[in-house]
């Protein structure tokens, strides 16, 4: 799995943090997010998917 997020989209909702916060967190200035580990373990994929599918702003790309 590998992950990809575009920051320019983020609108910093913090939704991804709720669902993967040992793969996503969230810049302190304004909220956008931060890609803590582009290649998560496995044990994780659940996760990531769903952070992925409630992104409002569809910023988190997931490749397999």
């Amino acid at each position: 799995m590998k992950i990809t997020i575009d920051q320019d989209r983020c609108v910093a909702s913090g939704q991804c943090v709720t669902a993967a916060m040992d793969v996503f967190d969230q810049r302190d200035e304004d909220g956008v997010v931060v890609l803590l580990d582009p290649s998560p373990p496995a044990g994780l994929a659940a996760d990531v998917r769903q952070a992925a599918a409630v992104c409002p702003a569809l910023a988190i790309h997931v490749e397999e």
